[in-house]
């Protein structure tokens, strides 16, 4: 079977909003951005991928994507990230994609061990219809999943996505497949993820140098008495 990965990213122009409380947009803009990259790289280093097609409106993101080395794929406007996977999904079936690894832009902890896993997954000789999925840490959220065909089951991103993706599955009769992988079930939305990132991450790549350097700034801010313009 071969897989494609997908990977819908928006601008990073007012990114996680969810991190104001700990990051300003500037920053905010810069982490999103490091861990695009960070990600891309471990997709694109992954054995067994026929292809990584990056889908964005954005300019700014599709350049970062080619020059690493993956295929964009352009929206005419930015939407929504069911939207945009949607979008993809209906372009790459008629492209003849087999099979699509559908990958979200900002889980810093992930490498291409990760993805090898995933794809490891799929048995000897499977043809479609086939889906597996990976939750996020909560088991609310879905962090990866697939699919093949691409468009086997209906998506919907957001809260309590996974229950609703394997309720999809299941309703097509097909064995409901899914499998744990902390790196995978980390995306960075709200602070205590960013603070599990930090207490995670083990390596030196960009995302957890730009989050250090965000956070030790943060720090070292002298704090404000109440009354203090």
């Amino acid at each position: 079977m071969k897989v494609t990965a997908l990977i819908p990213v928006k601008g990073f122009g007012n990114a996680k909003q969810r991190l104001s409380a700990l990051l300003g947009s500037a920053q905010r803009e810069m982490l999103a951005e490091a861990m695009f990259r960070d990600v891309l790289r471990q997709v694109l280093q992954a054995r067994g991928l026929a292809e990584t097609i990056v889908v964005t409106g954005d300019d700014h993101v599709a350049v970062i994507a080619h020059t690493l080395g993956a295929k964009v794929l352009r929206e005419a406007t930015e939407r929504g990230e069911t939207d945009a996977v949607d979008f993809a999904r209906a372009e790459l079936k008629i492209a003849g994609c087999e099979a699509i690894l559908i990958l979200p832009g900002d889980m810093p902890l992930v490498r291409s061990a990760d993805i090898e896993l995933v794809l490891a997954q799929i048995p000897a000789g499977q043809v479609a219809p086939f889906a597996l999925l990976v939750p996020s840490h909560d088991r609310l959220g879905t962090n990866a999943l697939l699919l093949a065909p691409p468009d086997i089951i209906k998506l919907r991103f957001g809260y309590d996505s996974f229950s609703f993706h394997l309720n999809q599955v299941a309703a097509l009769g097909l064995p409901v497949r899914f499998i744990n992988n902390d790196h995978i079930a980390l995306d960075i939305d709200e602070p205590k993820d960013l603070e599990r990132f930090l207490a995670c991450a083990t390596d030196d790549s960009e995302a957890l140098q730009t989050a250090r350097r965000f956070i030790a700034e943060r720090r070292a801010q002298p704090s404000r008495r109440v009354g203090e313009a």
